[in-house]
């Protein structure tokens, strides 16, 4: 295992790598060597360039002639060379995305989002409640790992009781070896969903499967048409995963960032009104996804060094939301600040179609919490990181309320 004080004091040179456990528990002393000594920084054991600074992560997600998506967002799948089948946003370049992309947009809109928001509300009273009074509250089994999938399960149209089996598989498929990277075989397995989407073409209700089932749009082609019943898996499969995964992290470093700053957690007791705000400051603060890769189609010159077509790119997300040159004092958390454009959501082509579902659920477990426990610690001996490399954050954060 690297001697994470070398890494960070440079004795060994600057050095980063995802599949790190020891950097992976704080990675923010990397990533600040790593933007002022290696803006453009090269690992060779995992072939892969790195780039850190938010103007250069930014106007990296901006040429997605340059660097695409259609390879996959993550190193392992880029180096397995899948080919992916139609209906993987994340994983799409023009013009497909952008046929895919506008049909979800028509059928995953901000009124169906804000429509459920009661619904959320209830489902979030009735995992807190029978816990007041407990003095124990775990943000990440008894709300994180459960609140997100409800809410995906709403919009899609599963069954409640069915709900918790699925997120646990999709968790499990994220998950690695400690130092390891993730194994990619199945992680697009859309078998789950399939009878649900058969079992809705003959029950028509209002949810998303039933509009997939019945949307009619214009594919790359040109041709106007229905989905095919593999591509309405795709969509139903990506957009549970997405939506589950990085939501019930955001809930977990909710509970870990307002412990470590009780000041501020005390001002959103006292003023809710702020907690959207919070929200934005936690998403930039502790972003639960810390980078995604893109493959380099095209020769391209990046801090006066030319990156081979062929390449892989990884954007620190994580990194260039703390960059002091955006933002000043980034490494400081501060509900006040006035957050512009953070990239937790990515940006451009692929900006994240769930940022609105993530915020208004983020928003809603929050203020949630602050009324039941407006104060709490973290037993930081028995919480864990979760062993991804994909996503950062906590598989459990047991806490004291009082």
């Amino acid at each position: 295992m690297r001697d994470l004080e070398a890494v960070v004091t440079g004795t060994s040179g600057v050095y980063f790598d995802p599949y790190d456990v020891d950097i992976d528990r704080d990675p923010y002393p990397v990533y600040r060597r790593l933007r002022e000594e290696a803006p453009l920084y090269y690992n060779d054991e995992h072939g892969f360039y790195a780039v850190s600074r938010f103007a250069d992560v930014e106007a990296g997600l901006g040429e997605p002639e340059t660097f695409i998506s259609g390879r996959g967002a993550i190193i392992e799948l880029i180096k397995a060379r899948i080919d992916f089948p139609p209906g993987v946003l994340i994983f799409e370049d023009p013009p497909i995305h952008t046929a895919h992309r506008r049909l979800l947009s028509g059928v995953f809109t901000p009124r169906k989002v804000l429509a459920i928001e009661p619904r959320i509300r209830e489902f979030c009273a009735r995992a807190l409640d029978p816990l007041v009074g407990s003095g124990r509250f775990d943000f990440v089994t008894d709300l994180g790992k459960q609140m997100p999938m409800r809410t995906i399960g709403m919009l899609l149209g599963i069954p409640e009781a069915d709900q918790r089996a699925i997120s646990d598989r999709g968790d499990g498929r994220l998950r690695t070896e400690a130092g390891q990277p993730m194994e990619y075989t199945d992680i697009l397995s859309g078998e789950p969903f399939s009878d649900y989407i058969d079992w809705r073409a003959d029950h028509p209700s209002d949810d998303l499967m039933t509009e997939l089932l019945n949307a009619e749009f214009e594919d790359e082609t040109g041709t106007r048409r229905k989905l095919t019943r593999e591509e309405i898996i795709t969509y139903v499969t990506v957009v549970a995963g997405a939506g589950d995964e990085t939501t019930g992290r955001l809930i977990g470093w909710s509970g870990k960032v307002l412990a470590d700053h009780p000041d501020q957690r005390r001002l959103l007791v006292d003023d809710p009104s702020l907690i959207p705000g919070a929200i934005e400051e936690i998403l930039r603060f502790e972003p639960p996804a810390q980078h995604v890769a893109r493959y380099v189609a095209r020769d391209t010159e990046v801090h006066g060094r030319t990156i081979p077509e062929g390449s892989i790119m990884l954007f620190l997300l994580g990194s260039a939301n703390r960059d002091h040159r955006h933002y000043p004092d980034g490494d400081a958390f501060d509900i006040h600040r006035k957050i512009t454009q953070p990239l937790t959501f990515g940006r451009g082509t692929h900006f994240c179609l769930g940022a609105a579902l993530a915020r208004l659920e983020g928003r809603i477990a929050l203020e949630e919490v602050l009324k039941r426990f407006p104060e709490w610690t973290v037993e930081t001996d028995k919480a864990t990181l979760a062993p991804t490399s994909t996503v950062r954050g906590w598989d459990t954060l047991p806490t004291l309320t009082s």
